[in-house]
């Protein structure tokens, strides 16, 4: 992964599933957690992305949760709207911003399945990214809310 622990955190603007701008540095003062997966409508996002809403150290005041994926703007709204997900679900539909931060899946057509934590200064506090082509394969929460707790 290109981004390492300490960098600033690339920023960048991605429109919503409601079709609105949502950028990473109006987020200042906040711990971002990215979530990049590949593709909605996959049982191992929905799994995960599922999770997200009954759990209290992702949905703590100071932070906030965002996923990811090259899915379109309607296509994450149907899915967030069949699902009843709480956070937003971003339209990385050019790879643009996995890209940026190094997470375009070997493939070459989605991105990997990965987190990155964004302090509430911008600078990436944790990356971890399922390189490998197991996109099936979920990624490692425990690890994502004790990188949270670290923050506080």
């Amino acid at each position: 992964m290109a981004l390492k622990v300490g960098d600033a955190a690339p920023d960048f603007t991605l429109k919503t599933q409601d079709e609105k701008d949502w950028t990473l540095s109006a987020h200042k003062g906040k711990n971002v957690v990215l979530m990049f997966y590949p593709l909605d409508w996959s049982p191992t996002c929905e799994k995960e992305n599922c999770s997200v809403a009954g759990d209290m150290t992702l949905n703590a005041p100071d932070t906030v949760v965002v996923g990811g994926s090259r899915d379109s703007t309607w296509s994450h709204k149907a899915w967030r709207n069949q699902f009843k997900l709480a956070h937003d679900l971003l339209a990385d539909v050019r790879l643009d911003v996995a890209g940026k931060y190094g997470l375009v899946h070997p493939a070459g057509f989605i991105s990997m399945r990965a987190t990155v934590i964004v302090d509430k200064h911008g600078k990436v506090a944790f990356c971890a990214a399922n390189a490998a082509e197991k996109t099936g394969e979920a990624r490692d929460m425990a690890a994502v809310k004790a990188a949270l707790k670290a923050l506080a």
